[in-house]
């Protein structure tokens, strides 16, 4: 069996393109580092693909840039893969608005690069394609919320957001509104053309090979503040803002189980749900009590158009893949990133 992950140097792509392999499968995995370009040495992802070079001998890398269409086509031409994990991006909010070009034409267009490769030269290929909450633009703050001590809450007691949701009349942030192109995209091919696309709208994602930066990554960068003495700056809601976190090895689970029962131009909110949401008081609570204290200040003005409480609504993903369930519940991720993090500080030192 043959794969092709984008961005197997990143969190999501590199666990599925090491848990690929793991199971036998043939992976080309395609990443160019854009993200150091994005965010600088601190987000580059040439060490993990180093490793899984080094690590799989089943792995094969691949440099080039999806933006590149003849070259998509070609590369997909030649693959002919069984399945495809798009997970290539530009994936900050903030960063969008510097970067209006690069974010579209990575996002938007590096996606329809994909689709329309696949469509020609393996349309039966399931492919899963990781979008992002950001589609419902600033739509969830317009729920009836509650203000707790340490969080925000939803007034009604929903459990979470619904793919239900509207993606209209709202601020998305260009990061949003490239993704939204993206996503819509994935479900046309897939209606359209009948081809088993999956569009994951992710929340957090998390995990110890996650390169988080101060404009990505709020766990992963979080932990690494903590750890390090790094200032952390808190941008507004009264630090109370709130998140599910998602293991990487569950998502790369869920993708497994699409490819095993695929479905054509299907939407999910992927995310740990509510008895994995946190807001960044409690996370400061949490690393406190495994004895990291964060040095943080606090700005009053919030992100443009982020959310103040966002937890995902698994009912949709549990009645399609009833055999799927969440294996790190938040101590067992934090546990995790917190160990990363000081064998990169104690190999820092040596």
């Amino acid at each position: 069996m043959k794969a092709i992950v984008t961005g197997s140097g990143g969190l999501i792509g590199s666990e599925c393109a090491r848990t690929l392999c793991q199971q036998g499968w043939e992976v080309s995995g395609v990443d160019n580092d854009m993200r150091r370009e994005f965010f600088g040495e601190a987000g580059t992802t040439t060490p993990v693909v180093h490793q899984l070079v080094q690590t799989y001998p089943n792995y094969t890398h691949f440099s080039f840039d999806i933006r590149d269409r003849q070259g998509v086509r070609a590369f997909v031409e030649k693959q002919r893969p069984d399945f495809i994990i798009h997970t290539a991006a530009q994936p900050s909010h903030d960063r969008a608005a510097a970067i209006p070009y690069d974010d579209f034409d990575v996002n938007a267009v590096g996606t329809l690069n994909l689709l329309v490769a696949a469509r020609d030269f393996c349309p039966t290929s399931p492919f899963c394609f990781t979008s992002t909450n950001k589609v419902y633009g600033d739509t969830p703050n317009h729920l009836p919320l509650v203000e707790l001590e340490k969080r925000w809450d939803y007034a009604d007691g929903r459990d979470g957001i619904g793919e239900d949701m509207s993606i209209d009349q709202c601020l998305h942030s260009l990061f949003g509104a490239s993704k939204v192109a993206a996503d819509i995209l994935c479900q046309e091919f897939g209606r359209y053309f009948d081809m088993p696309v999956g569009i994951f709208r992710a929340g957090c994602l998390t995990g110890p090979q996650h390169a988080a930066v101060e404009l990505h990554g709020y766990l992963g960068y979080i932990v690494r503040c903590a750890i390090t003495g790094k200032p952390y700056t808190i941008y507004g809601y009264k630090a109370k803002q709130v998140r599910d976190q998602i293991h990487s090895k569950d998502v790369c689970s869920l993708f497994l189980h699409f490819f095993a029962s695929p479905k054509a131009g299907e939407v999910y909110n992927l995310g740990g749900g509510r008895q994995n949401s946190l807001s960044i008081l409690e996370t400061i609570d949490r690393l406190t009590n495994l004895g990291y204290v964060l040095n943080h200040s606090y700005v009053d003005t919030n992100r443009t158009g982020d959310h103040i409480c966002y937890i995902s609504d698994l009912t949709k993903i549990h009645r399609d893949f009833p055999t799927w369930k969440l294996e790190y519940d938040l101590d067992r991720i934090l546990a995790e990133m917190v160990d990363q993090n000081l064998r990169s500080k104690t190999a820092g030192k040596d």
